[in-house]
Order: structure tokens, then sequence, then C-alpha cells
């Protein structure tokens, strides 16, 4: 859910902020680098003013020049959430200024909200939802130098050097990366060095992926190993952060045979990888795990988009008769696509047919591109939290493992970008036989084995509610956990995370509020609930393998490989 190290469609393979993220060229701040569609004649602004109703628009606005009365006159209530990071400061309700101003804001945001029907659709109401929370927020006191006390006082304080050290933030983001603010101080973080670093070994490549197996650091493993497909989008090191909270370190810690799939960075010329080369790619890793191991079957483990890509491997094998899939996960993914999620907001067919017109042009969906949507999605928190930090406050944004990594982001081939968003708009996974793969058409319903489903309780890509529903849709017999965190913080959740618990439960309730009520908190990440319940289902315990690869697939290169740098 992923920007880049990387300048025209290249990566320096390090996340160090040595390589620009962009240029110059057509860059004028973060209301340029919001993509265009949003705002224009088709998108979630234009939806929001077709839909406000003027009888509305015409209470509002009385409701809100009251309150604006009100609020002159020191006798308005409205105070910010406690939980708002741009009034904490005790400024904004010790000065009568300033108290004031956020009050008017806070009044302005609530009428423009309430414009929006109560009967809209969906789609329509994200939409909707998604242009006020844009406007408004952009529009917010604290964007600006004199309505941000704190900002103020530091100007004061260091007698104007830190809105000096601003401006210089400011220029270096509008020329090095495309006029957003930077989120991330990525110059202390090197993959190979301090990222990506658990010991294994690159057993397979081919023109799409590289298939890595780590060094066992047990004596003896499970019988059956797992893989773990990671998304298509973004580089698969996320699953391999720094010791202590990598993913990859964990697995081999619990005894497990633990292979990954490292996808390459697709250029112009790859233009062609469609869906089904993936599908293809994903059976061949799975094959050459089963061949390594000498094991007929393997567990499959898929985070984010990987999980798409995941299930319709598992549903194409079950209809060909072949239970290759010991157990299947799926974590922060979702398979029904008519839901109430923020990304409904761009399943606009004008907004579609442009995308994907622009990948067919240039071959890719560049990274950054797609990193800007998903930016834009929370622009409170990812864009106007970082202009004043960096900008305002003349700070350097933290380093950060997780925000390095995405910032290191990869490119869309145009035809997988074609075949997501066709899933997308008519969501054929969920409908059996609607999606064909390989010749075969895909029921989910027909993967049969057991199916560990993970959901993150504050993700605003793939709404937890939404993640459970993949428990509704797959056979087997589901468990479903709700861990603390966002779309990519609930991923990297490891056990020694002291804020980490899960809620688990079986995946057998009707809906996910009905799940709720029977789930129970578990102190600790949900690694620990998926390692457990795996080894559970592991066979028995074999002597680790001494070297990685076979005599077929002879180690060809260090982990974390060759792909993750290019």
């Amino acid at each position: 859910m992923a920007d880049s190290s990387q300048h025209n469609g290249k990566s320096n393979g390090q996340a160090n902020g040595t390589a620009a993220n962009g240029s110059a060229e057509g860059s004028a701040g973060p209301w340029i680098g919001l993509p265009a569609a949003l705002f224009g004649i088709d998108g979630p602004f234009a939806e929001f003013m077709r839909t406000a109703n003027p009888f509305s628009l015409f209470q509002q606005n009385m409701d809100l020049y009251q309150q604006f009365i009100d609020i002159a006159l020191g006798k308005s209530t409205i105070a910010p959430d406690p939980r708002d990071w741009r009034f904490q400061d005790e400024t904004w309700s010790k000065n009568p200024f300033y108290r004031r101003l956020s009050q008017a804001y806070l009044a302005m945001t609530d009428a423009v909200e309430k414009l929006i029907p109560e009967d809209l659709s969906d789609d329509d109401r994200s939409r909707a939802q998604l242009a006020v929370d844009i406007v408004t927020s952009a529009f917010s006191p604290t964007n600006t130098l004199l309505g941000n006390p704190a900002a103020a006082l530091r100007a004061i304080e260091t007698k104007g050097d830190s809105v000096a050290k601003g401006f210089r933030n400011f220029v270096d983001d509008w020329l090095n990366n495309e006029g957003m603010p930077s989120q991330v101080d990525d110059s202390k973080f090197q993959v190979g060095k301090n990222l990506g670093v658990t010991p294994g070994k690159v057993v397979h490549r081919t023109d799409m992926f590289e298939l890595i197996q780590y060094t066992p650091t047990c004596d003896t493993v499970y019988e059956i190993p797992v893989l773990l497909i990671p998304p298509q989008i973004g580089r698969f090191y996320f699953t391999d952060l720094a010791p202590g909270r990598s993913f990859a370190e964990y697995a081999v810690s619990q005894g497990l045979n633990h292979f990954v799939v490292s996808w390459r960075n697709p250029q112009p010329e790859h233009r062609d990888w469609g869906l089904e080369n993936y599908i293809e790619s994903a059976l061949e890793a799975v094959e050459t795990v089963a061949a390594i191991t000498g094991t007929p079957k393997i567990n499959l483990i898929a985070f984010c988009a990987g999980g798409i890509l995941s299930s319709i491997v598992a549903a194409y094998l079950a209809d060909k008769g072949k239970d290759t899939i010991n157990t299947l996960a799926l974590c922060v993914t979702m398979l029904n696509w008519k839901v109430n999620a923020s990304i409904g907001a761009f399943r606009l067919p004008a907004m579609l047919s442009v995308a994907k017109a622009q990948s067919e042009m240039k071959g890719v969906l560049g990274g950054n591109d797609l990193h800007k949507v998903f930016t834009w999605l929370r622009p409170n928190d990812l864009v106007w939290n970082y202009w004043v930090n960096n900008y305002l406050m003349g700070d350097t944004p933290s380093a950060f493992d997780i925000l390095a990594w995405n910032k290191d982001n990869t490119n869309l081939p145009a035809q997988l970008h074609k075949d997501f968003l066709r899933i997308f708009e008519e969501n054929l996974l969920v409908k059996p036989g609607q999606f064909r793969a390989l010749g075969t058409d895909i029921d989910l319903g027909k993967i049969q084995c057991d199916n560990f489903v993970v959901g993150a309780v504050t993700d605003h890509l793939t709404p937890w509610k939404a993640c459970y529903q993949s428990c509704n849709f797959l056979g087997g017999d589901s468990t479903f956990a709700l861990s603390n965190g966002g779309h990519v913080a609930a991923l990297v959740n490891p056990p020694s995370n002291p804020k980490a618990h899960h809620f688990i439960a079986p995946g057998t309730a009707a809906d996910a509020d009905a799940w709720m009520e029977t789930a129970v908190k578990q102190k600790g990440s949900w690694w620990e609930g998926w390692a457990k319940w795996v080894a559970e289902r592991s066979g028995k315990r074999v002597p680790a393998p001494k070297q990685q690869g076979s005599k077929k697939f002879p180690p060809l290169a260090n982990a974390p490989g060759d792909y993750v740098s290019q």
C-alpha cells in the first residue's frame, strides 16, 4: 500500500535517499502532487458538488453563520478531538484568538461534512468523503506559519532559523520529491546492511522473480515449508526489516522452513506482464519449494495484493484436483471489492479509463504515482503532517524503517494494472467462474485447506471488516485474527512490540460484527498466533537442511538477492 529511491525507473538498491524521486519538471507543491483525476470533471470533488443538496447547503450556511457568531462572542463549546495532532499545543485552548480560530475551522469542517447526502451508495459516499477530506485538511490553520502557534514560537525562538530550514526543505522536495513533503529520512538505511539481512540464499531466478530460502536457526524444522508471496507492488524486504522487526527472522526462529518471492521491478519493456504471468510465476515458486524440500505440500502465506494472487493460485490448484496448498494465510487482503472502503472512491469509469490509458502509454504505472494516490487517501496524516514538520517547524523527517521501505517502491506493468482494475471494477473474484486464469474458471469456494485471515483495526486501504469477508468466500476451516495497527504497521508487528495485541477466533460468524462478539483478545503479535497455527498443521519436525537449495536448484546469490536492488 508505497515512495522510492528510484530515478528514471531505476533503483540504487538503497533506502538512503541518494537518488531523487523525481525532478522539478511538473512539480509545484502538494496540490500538483495530487493526481489530477481527483479534481477533474469526473473526480471525487465534482461528484461531491453534484450530490450536494441545495437546501442542505442553505441550511448549513445559516447554521454556520450562527456558530461563527457564538464563536466570536466566546459562547461556543466546540473543541478539537483530543487525538487530533494539529491542536495538541496548549495555546489552542488558552489563547482566545487561537481558540476561536480552531473553533471556526472545526465548525466549517463539520458543515461541509454534513453536506454529504445520507442516501449515497458506498462508492459515491467514499468519493464525496475523499473530496471533503482533501479540501478541509488543506484549509487547516495549522498549515500556515501564523496559524500554527507551535511553529510561530519555534520561529521566534530560533530567530528565523527554523523558517530558513523549512524553506530549504521545501525547495529540496520541490526539486527531488515531485513537490510532495518527504515522509522519512532514509539516509540511515541500506538494503543488505541494516534492512533485509536475515541470512539466506537465492535458490531460483526467472525473468520475473527470485526465490529466497532462509537459513534455519533451529536444529530441526517443520516438515511442510512456508512460502510467502508479497504484493507485486513494493519490494519484498518489508517482510525482512531491521533485526528484531523481521517476519522472516521470526519465522525461522519458530522452526519454519521459510521461503519468500522477491518480485522484479518491471520496466516499460515489461508492459505485457499481466496477472496470468504472475500466476504462472507463483505456481512455479510453489513447485520449486516443493521440489527443494521434497514435500508434496506447502504452506502459503501472502500479504496485501499478494493475497489476491495467492487465492487465485490456490483455487486454480484446487480445481485441478491438486492439494498442494496445505494451508493458506491472507494478510490485509480484500477479495470482495464492493464494500465501504476508501479505495472505492476511485471506482469511477472515467477515472479508471484515464488510469488504464496512462499506464498503457508509459508501459508501467510508476511507483511514485501509485504512492501519491494512497497518500491522498489520508491527507492529514500523510501530507499535511509532514508539511508542518518539514516546512513550518524546519525539522527533518524521522528515520523509520517502514517509511524507508515505503519510499523504495516499484512499478506496476501496464497489463497487470489493467487486470487489477478489471477485478476491482467488476468484483470478479467473489463471483464463482467469472474470473478465468490459465483457462480455468476460478471458484474460491473450492479452496478446502485451512485458512488464516488477518485484518488490521485501523487499516484505511483494506478495512478489517472487508478482510473478514474472505472467510465467507473460502472453503475450508477459517481462523480470523484482528491486529492492532494500520495496513503496513500491522504486518510489521513483531512480538517485541509492547503495544502489540490481536483478537482471534474461528472465522465462522456470518459477519465481522458477529465475529467480534466471539473473539478473544491476545497480548502480543498475530505473528505468534499464526506461527502456532501453522506449526500445528505442518507435520513432524525433521533435521534442518544444512544448505539452501538442492542439486537441481543450487544457490545463486546471498539474500536479499539482486532483484531487490533493481
